[in-house]
């Protein structure tokens, strides 16, 4: 086995392990080459852990997403018919992008790029930084063979950010927002070469190119972020936060945003519960926004009406969640596990941010701290004691006892050790010599 394909094994989850086998073996059927590629690669040789799996296909890669999904359960979440590439979650949760091996060429800064297919080695040459420029085969013939033609191993031991063309920044200004949240993530430094050619760039100020569209989707991008407060100090000293939106730039939430960051680190570490940060971090961000304002974030970043909505809804729902948390019926641990696991985690993630009340609070880490530990080390062979036909309502009220009952289990108390006792000293014996007896009197 390949070094490298070791290192990926130890680095992946086991959903994350089976999701590659799956991607695997839909390209062998399809008889393409596939390899994992991008920020997996990059994070897995720097040691981070690998968030998302990015695969290339040299063919067809939404076909071969089609039959990922068709096969697995999997769900597409999102498509570029030009970039021919597909988002999608696996039954486990673990995202992936697949997307053609391609050259991109830009008739100018911030175009619509011409796509056209192309090699792993012409695509790995496209791409924005080398420390993203690396691949991994995934093919039988060549399974665990590395590719990097930019140099990016080098780049990422050294712990810099290297542009991979002269006028990348040209192309996709929006790699100029990247680089930020970059360097703030990984606590890399900018080569020099580079920061020449940001400098060149912003002379030229090809971040006024930056499509609206683009800046919405980087500002998703940043909520996902573990430190999403330092991001955005980062774009506001590069001079690029106004961008996103003047008030933005005046009127930044740093009390509120460092509260959210704390509760970020209570909930669990997976793609859903980032996914659920968006919500609670626009109204974080906004939290000293006017009306106006706000409608002029909206415009200038082009969100969705279900982005918007998921911004500016998500305090009324959560407020039923805290209402039901702080209910006077809540006795037991297994009260508020149940009422805690059926909540959104947009809704959870508001309460533990936003709530005042103690009790709440409290609970809820309970919940993350004590209780969910509780049922995840619940074995296979237990669950499968549970009566009934999975599916039905007479195994979902069986599976609900049983949880509850596990979960308002006493903890035994601890056995206090008894210190040993010391054999007794005997008493001396008055008269006689060693081995002789006492003298009588």
């Amino acid at each position: 086995m390949s070094d490298y394909i070791y290192m990926l094994e130890s680095h992946l989850s086991p959903d994350q392990n089976r999701a590659v086998e799956d991607v695997q073996a839909a390209a062998g059927m399809a008889n393409v080459n596939v390899f994992l590629t991008g920020g997996a690669m990059r994070d897995m040789i720097a040691g981070f852990r690998i968030r998302d799996l990015d695969f290339v296909v040299e063919g067809n890669a939404l076909k071969v997403a089609k039959a990922i999904c068709e096969k697995t359960g999997a769900t597409t979440t999102s498509t570029d018919d030009n970039r021919k590439t597909a988002e999608i979650v696996f039954p486990s949760g673990v995202t992936a992008q697949i997307g053609m091996s391609r050259q991109e060429k830009y008739a100018r800064a911030g175009a619509k790029p011409q796509v056209t297919p192309a090699t792993i080695q012409e695509d790995l040459r496209g791409r924005d930084f080398t420390a993203n420029a690396i691949a991994l085969s995934l093919n039988r013939a060549s399974r665990g063979l590395l590719l990097d033609p930019m140099n990016g191993l080098a780049d990422i031991e050294r712990k810099e950010l290297r542009a991979v063309t002269t006028y990348g920044f040209y192309d996709d200004p929006t790699r100029l927002l990247r680089l930020v949240r970059f360097k703030v993530r990984f606590g890399f430094t900018i080569e020099e070469r580079t920061q020449m050619q940001v400098a060149n760039a912003r002379e030229a100020e090809v971040e006024k190119r930056i499509p609206a569209r683009a800046l919405g989707e980087e500002l998703k991008r940043i909520s996902a972020e573990d430190n999403p407060t330092d991001i955005l100090k980062g774009l506001e000293e590069a001079g690029l936060l106004a961008l996103f939106s003047s008030a933005l730039f005046a009127k930044l939430n740093v009390a509120g945003l460092a509260k959210l960051e704390k509760a970020y680190h209570v909930l669990p570490d997976d793609a859903r519960w980032r996914a659920a940060r968006f919500g609670p971090f626009m109204h974080a961000v906004t939290e000293n926004f006017t009306p106006k304002e706000k409608q002029a974030l909206i415009k200038s970043t082009e969100l969705p009406k279900s982005d918007v909505d998921c911004w500016q809804k998500t305090e009324a729902k959560a407020k039923k969640l805290e209402t039901a948390l702080r209910a006077p019926k809540i006795r037991k641990p297994s009260h508020v596990f149940h009422i805690v696991a059926a909540a959104s985690p947009e809704d959870v993630l508001f309460v533990l941010y936003h709530s005042a009340l103690k009790p709440v609070q409290e609970r809820l880490r309970n919940h993350f701290q004590k209780y969910l530990p509780m049922v995840q080390e619940i074995t296979p062979e237990e669950w499968a004691t549970i009566e009934g036909k999975p599916g039905t309502p007479k195994y979902a009220k069986a599976r609900e006892d049983f949880i509850s009952e596990r979960v308002n289990r006493k903890p035994p108390k601890p056995v206090e050790e008894v210190p040993p006792t010391e054999p007794p000293v005997p008493e001396p014996v008055m008269g006689g010599g060693r081995g002789r007896p006492p003298r009588q009197i």
